[in-house]
């Protein structure tokens, strides 16, 4: 079998043009990842999700989507229902815990009936990020909580809820992005704090959920750790911090490289990321010049990455028994404009 390379890519449309098709063939993203661009009707969504697994000759390459609940939610009714934000299951988790961790668990688990039945297989979920006051609202109502214990156990609960129905969590964005005061999407944040409360609240989270099996990168600079970088290209905040103090030995992905937070143009970006040691390069926006240039610099996924990337998917295990209606059901006890 032809090797895949560090890299997970979106697409333009609705459906693979025949340039997207050849150049998916022949340069082998590892996985795929739609927006909502891509969404139209579930048929429509199923068959763009196997064409871009036929491209790469592959069944089990993974397609991710952002599935949160809230303003970041790629599937809008009548495929899924309006859910609920992070910050919601975190208001119910301060009045009532055991009902906070049981709507974060049939929250994911319902992700995961809308996103197996159209063939999407990882979410980019839970978001681990602590905010602060005054921080960026790029975070804002998508946290759980503003303190680490709250958001390490609702995404706890999240993530199992997901990996219950079949589908692969993905946390973000280590090691914490609740302290950037600007949006990445068009700046890049620098964070001044003091290493010592960075551990104990920025990275909590994350070490207490570092067995999961990938996580997606800050595109933010910690001064206190490399002045120079964000984390997505800092071998020194991945060695140091992801791998060492956090303990992550999962699949480590880039952040979307088509965030203007990063610079450089599209091959120097994706050396940046692999050589200081991300496992892949995330491309999210369909652009096929920026695919280019990302395929430009990327290499196969080999050693240590591959076996990661390997051990990712074997989370992806047989779905348990749950029914949905009554999965609906008990989660409108919380929330009812979803029932």
């Amino acid at each position: 079998m032809t090797e895949s390379k560090s890299m997970i890519l979106g697409c333009a449309g609705k459906t693979l043009t025949s340039d997207e098709i050849r150049f998916y063939g022949d340069e082998r993203p590892w996985g795929f990842i739609l927006f909502a661009r891509n969404i139209g009707e579930p048929e429509q969504i199923r068959d763009l999700v196997a064409s871009m697994r036929d491209s790469v000759g592959r069944p089990e390459a993974p397609v991710f989507i952002d599935q949160e609940g809230g303003r970041v939610q790629r599937l809008r009714p009548p495929i899924a229902p309006n859910y609920p934000a992070g910050a919601a299951l975190g208001a119910l988790y301060r009045s009532d815990r055991e009902a906070g961790l049981r709507a974060a668990w049939l929250l994911a688990r319902l992700h995961a009936f809308d996103l197996l039945r159209l063939g999407i297989t990882a979410d980019c979920l839970p978001v681990l990020d602590v905010p602060i006051e005054g921080a960026s609202d790029v975070i804002g109502t998508r946290a759980y909580g503003k303190e680490p214990q709250s958001v390490m156990a609702l995404g706890k609960a999240a993530a199992e809820g997901l990996l219950s129905g079949g589908v692969l969590p993905v946390m973000k964005h280590i090691p914490g992005h609740g302290r950037a005061f600007s949006d990445t999407h068009f700046e890049l944040p620098t964070v001044d704090t003091p290493i010592e409360e960075l551990r104990a609240h920025d990275f909590a989270p994350f070490k207490a959920l570092s067995h999961l099996p990938i996580a997606m990168t800050a595109h933010v600079v910690y001064s206190a750790i490399d002045p120079d970088g964000p984390a997505t290209t800092s071998a020194k905040v991945i060695r140091e911090i992801v791998r060492g103090e956090i303990g992550f030995d999962g699949l480590l992905v880039s952040d979307d490289t088509s965030m203007k937070a990063l610079s450089g143009d599209f091959p120097s970006k994706a050396a940046s990321i692999l050589a200081a040691g991300c496992d892949l390069v995330l491309h999210c926006n369909g652009v096929m010049e920026e695919m280019t240039g990302i395929a430009s610099r990327t290499t196969a996924l080999a050693g240590k990455s591959l076996q990661r990337a390997d051990r990712a998917l074997s989370y992806i295990r047989e779905r348990d028994a749950a029914d949905e209606a009554q999965i609906r059901a008990e989660f409108a006890n919380y929330f009812e404009a979803v029932a």
